[in-house]
């Protein structure tokens, strides 16, 4: 790790020198980039129309710029208050990706993160390493029907991210990634963070439970059932007694 953090004007930048050795806060908007393109999704997979694609093939990076969801979000867009640098929420995603992906776990590599911060508030973005190929979990049952042992895999996929103690605030069927190879990745880590095992394992397992369910309303057609919902938890915990 290279972690570089470089003031601005009205705030700060945090960035790993090793993959980008330049950084501005003009790199944080579409304009400083010679290529960018928004993230369009199926589903609601494109989230709330605040991550872009930059750079280009071969390396090219994902822009997220933080947004309140919910009823909140309706009021406050996307200011957060600012209670220090190194517990705004960018720095703390961050820091947190950088330590599960050099233990080689599959999220995606940080490259950059920055706060602007107006009188007692801030917004925010992050820039983390774009992973080729991979698309959600909604969009991956819409166009294939897995078979049991990839409703397995993905259940033993998550149990090594819990026996990690890694908690992920939003596990959704968008947040949870397929990539080529039919690996599980995880995506969006905002307020995750490491804890020690408790009910958390089995709050963030129901939300992808209800996350699944969600979008069969949206498109009955999707291939997911209740048996397969049975296979991944049988995943799970096959995972767990096998420690």
């Amino acid at each position: 790790m290279t972690e570089t953090v470089e003031k601005t004007r009205n705030g700060a930048i945090l960035y790993d020198k090793a993959i980008i050795n330049q950084i501005s806060d003009e790199r944080f908007t579409p304009k400083g980039w010679l290529h960018a393109e928004a993230l369009a999704g199926s589903l609601g997979s494109g989230g709330r129309g605040s991550t872009m694609f930059v750079g280009n093939v071969p390396r090219q990076f994902v822009l997220r710029h933080y947004m309140r969801g919910g009823l909140l979000g309706k009021l406050v867009r996307d200011t957060y208050i600012f209670s220090g640098e190194d517990k705004t929420r960018p720095f703390l995603e961050w820091r947190l990706l950088d330590k599960l992906a050099s233990n080689n776990m599959r999220v995606p590599r940080p490259v950059a993160a920055r706060y602007v911060q107006r009188g007692t508030f801030y917004t925010a973005d992050i820039m983390t390493v774009r992973v080729p190929g991979i698309v959600p979990l909604s969009q991956y049952i819409a166009q294939n029907d897995p078979d049991e042992a990839f409703w397995q895999s993905v259940g033993a996929a998550i149990h090594a991210f819990h026996v990690k103690g890694v908690y992920h605030a939003d596990m959704n069927a968008y947040n949870v990634q397929i990539d080529t190879d039919g690996l599980v990745w995880m995506l969006d880590f905002d307020k995750g963070e490491l804890r020690p095992p408790g009910p958390w394992q089995q709050k963030t397992l129901s939300r992808l439970h209800r996350s699944l369910y969600k979008i069969i309303g949206l498109d009955p057609r999707l291939h997911f059932r209740a048996a397969n919902w049975e296979q991944l938890l049988e995943g799970y915990f096959n995972a767990s007694r096998s420690e």
